[in-house]
């Protein structure tokens, strides 16, 4: 596909910036002006700092713009703080955090709860969990409301975020940089979806985006009872993904907004991952001391959705199978609430549907190779 077959003309450079090696370059000022040149603009839109932001901020093929944060996972006032301190542990302080929507545009925590009453449980509710429905390997997190004051286990952060809304941020770096900006999406996409509505160039200005949303036909891969417990969610309700879930209408906006190219990571290839003790240590032991807390300090057992997103954006000769689609999401209240609509080529029901390049495998082991290799990045010299 056309996209694809772009990205790996770009993942060879890719791959020799991460590698510290440039080709051409015939003096060490020559190559740094080379790197400099070859630097892509990425603002990273998510619902918790974690390893998907540090590959970001490590990679040496990436400038950094600016993180937004939104509800998801946890609250958007709890992701703001989660942001900054994992920027101060990475030593990136530097890059702004502008904070985003707290709540989804229609979608409610009472209105969840009456949808499960009338059609059954949800594994995941991110900000709205209060336990799991059956025991689980994974503990259930804390219950918090919205504006509760946030205390951080890996401590509080010094800096404070910009004080301009991240719909307007978004904005206004894609009017800076039009045709450059990569948007790296890994939480339910409101930001993205105010941006939208409030100015209607918005997607057409962006270079890309690539998202972490969505769900087709994941089956479960590895053979472990962690793995397992996530990967039945998906038995029954194949189409159905949290990101998308928590704010379906959000989804909806964004997928039918003109981008120029779109990388959907659904949650199909996820279920080959898994964040296990074993590579939380192996990581932990690479990165730099500050940043091996924050490691230390993650959740195991989840598969690596993020990580996924951000692996394939630095280097997509990851990826092992591919198809173009064109996709949406539902948006009528019912059974099948924030699932996901995709369509090949003629028979979209053309209502704005984008093409999109929809992610189904990649290449595991080199992935969690790379992100090794992003970590050892940390220990500045």
């Amino acid at each position: 596909m056309p996209r694809i077959d772009r990205l790996f003309s770009v993942a060879a450079l890719t791959v020799g910036l991460l590698l510290g090696t440039t080709a051409h370059a015939e003096t060490g000022h020559a190559t740094a002006t080379h790197a400099a040149a070859a630097k892509r603009k990425v603002i990273i839109d998510d619902d918790g700092f974690a390893l998907m932001q540090a590959m970001l901020v490590e990679s040496g093929d990436v400038d950094v713009l600016g993180l937004t944060s939104v509800s998801g996972d946890l609250w958007a006032n709890r992701v703001t703080a989660m942001d900054l301190r994992g920027l101060e542990l990475a030593g990136r302080s530097d890059i702004p955090v502008s904070a985003g929507a707290t709540f989804p545009l229609v979608n409610t925590e009472a209105q969840t709860e009456r949808w499960e009453a009338l059609y059954g449980k949800l594994t995941w509710k991110g900000a709205w969990m209060k336990n799991w429905v059956e025991p689980t390997q994974q503990a259930t997190p804390p219950y918090y409301g919205p504006n509760d004051p946030v205390t951080l286990a890996w401590g509080d952060p010094a800096h404070k975020p910009t004080g301009e809304l991240a719909a307007n941020f978004l904005i206004r770096m894609v009017h800076k940089y039009p045709g450059e900006v990569t948007i790296v999406a890994c939480g339910p996409m409101t930001n993205l979806a105010l941006a939208q509505r409030l100015d209607p160039q918005f997607a057409s200005l962006a270079k890309e985006l690539v998202y972490m949303g969505g769900s087709f036909n994941p089956r479960q891969v590895l053979d472990n009872r962690s793995a397992a417990d996530f990967a039945r969610e998906f038995t029954n309700s194949p189409r159905r993904e949290f990101n998308i879930r928590f704010d379906p209408e959000a989804a909806s906006i964004v997928s039918r907004a003109p981008w120029r190219h779109i990388t959907v990571v659904p949650a199909d290839p996820s279920t080959a991952t898994q964040q296990t003790p074993e590579l939380i240590e192996r990581l932990a032991k690479v990165a730099s001391p500050d940043l091996a807390r924050l490691i230390r300090s993650l959740p195991t057992g989840f598969p690596m959705w993020d990580e996924i997103a951000a692996a394939v954006f630095l280097d997509p000769t990851l990826v092992k199978q591919h198809e173009r689609l064109y996709v949406d999401y539902e948006t009528q209240f019912g059974p099948s609430y924030g699932d996901t609509l995709s369509w090949r080529e003629h028979y979209q029901p053309g209502l704005g549907e984008q093409p999109a390049d929809v992610i189904e495998t990649v290449d595991v082991p080199r992935m969690e190779a790379l992100i090794e290799r992003l970590m050892a990045r940390s220990r500045k010299p």
